[in-house]
């Protein structure tokens, strides 16, 4: 599992770990998914299963049990409307 926090606070961070490297984000956003992967990977060790011998339906229901969601587009819902750099607001 690779994580990237976008926000920033000044500071880098990289955490690694089994299964897992977090790179980035502020404090707060860096200690998240530290503690999503730990939790995720708890997960794996009750299951008895390697990250590897899990399908993408089990990682996902691993994923949404410690609180992550998925981020895959609503193809009903239209994508928000980007302004143009070129027409003034």
């Amino acid at each position: 599992m690779v994580g990237l926090g976008l926000d920033a606070d000044g500071h880098k961070r990289l955490t690694t770990g089994p299964n897992f490297l977090l790179a980035g984000g502020s404090q707060e956003t860096h200690d998240l998914m530290t503690e999503k992967a730990i939790k995720i990977n708890e997960k794996l060790k009750a299951m008895r299963k390697e990250l590897h011998e899990v399908s993408r339906e089990e990682f996902d229901d691993i994923a949404h049990s410690v609180g992550l969601r998925s981020e895959k587009p609503d193809p009903k819902k239209p994508e928000p409307k980007k302004p143009d750099p070129e027409e003034p607001e």
